[in-house]
């Protein structure tokens, strides 16, 4: 891909703050995206805030509404900050930057055994795909 005459990444790796997406991120979580790859609904997606672009968010694309966006959800509906679709609205589609492709929980430091290092070895690596039931579970709500 090139953007401007210059080569543009295709991938990159971002860092989850916060509990809005809560269980399926944690905070300090990595997350493998890939930019310009097609959303689904049920996929995880990094895109603008509609009012702050300068603030990047992860939230579930639970559906497509017309006009050309996205409505999105955090995971955790005890979550309020910064928002989501039930905030701001749909989001367009071009505020929608990257679909997550997998997760990297990091190694907390109190694991020193090495039942707690395999346990967070089998479960540290995620793929994030689109989860069709977690977007009629959001979309019921």
């Amino acid at each position: 891909m090139v953007d401007n005459g210059r080569p543009r990444k295709q991938f990159g790796v971002v860092e989850v703050t916060g509990p809005s997406m809560a269980p399926t991120l944690s905070h300090g979580d990595q997350v493998l995206v890939r930019y310009g790859a097609a959303v689904r609904p049920g996929g995880v997606v990094v895109l603008r805030h509609p009012f702050q672009q300068d603030l990047l968010l992860i939230k579930r694309a639970v559906e497509r509404r017309p006009g050309r966006s996205w409505w999105v959800l955090g995971d955790n509906p005890y979550n309020e900050a910064p928002g989501d679709s039930t905030v701001y609205g749909p989001v367009p589609d071009e505020l929608v930057l990257a679909t997550a492709v997998l997760r990297f929980r990091p190694r907390g430091g109190h694991q020193r055994s090495l039942r707690a290092r395999l346990s967070w070895a089998l479960s540290a690596l995620r793929p994030l795909r689109a989860d069709s039931s977690a977007s009629s579970r959001l979309r019921a709500r």
